[in-house]
């Protein structure tokens, strides 16, 4: 009898488990993002096209047209991204510019605060960052851009 119990209880307490676990929701290992963003990039970058694969890997659909480094920096010059904040591509997201290799954890900031700017920059090319070879040797600061060219801190990760 006492085995009978102890295999009841034992069959109640997988099926509990079972439930739970089967019924949670999923982890996302994609960002929402309605449509396709646009990495703007020149004929010659090769960690552009690392980082447009780090977005595809996370979900996102990426347009990935190559332009020359005049057109580069006129899109830059578009959104008044300061010549210290710039980077080696520009990404739209709707009407957001990221400016560099820019996480996607601070993207994901970006579109669900909806902040009144134009965009948000990640100067250089830091090791470690998405897109770029070697290690992480500190913070990355990403910075939020107004539409008048005036920037300020809008995260650390």
């Amino acid at each position: 009898m006492k085995n009978g119990a102890i295999i009841a209880l034992a069959a109640i307490a997988v099926l509990f488990l079972a439930f739970f676990t089967l019924n949670r929701p999923a982890a996302s290992n994609t960002l929402n993002i309605n449509g396709e963003v646009t990495l703007f990039k020149s004929m010659s970058c090769g960690c552009c096209s690392v980082y447009a694969s780090y977005m595809q890997k996370k979900g996102i659909s990426v347009s990935l047209p190559e332009i020359s480094d005049v057109k580069l920096n006129e899109v830059k010059d578009s959104f008044k991204i300061p010549s210290n904040l710039r980077s080696c591509h520009t990404t739209m997201y709707g009407n957001y510019f990221v400016e560099g290799h820019v996480p996607l954890e601070a993207v994901e900031k970006l579109l669900a605060e909806n902040p009144d700017i134009a965009g948000i920059a990640m100067p250089g090319m830091p090791m470690g960052s998405p897109g770029m070879s070697g290690s992480k040797s500190g913070q990355f600061v990403i910075y939020a851009v107004n539409r008048d060219g005036t920037y300020s801190e809008f995260m650390r990760i």
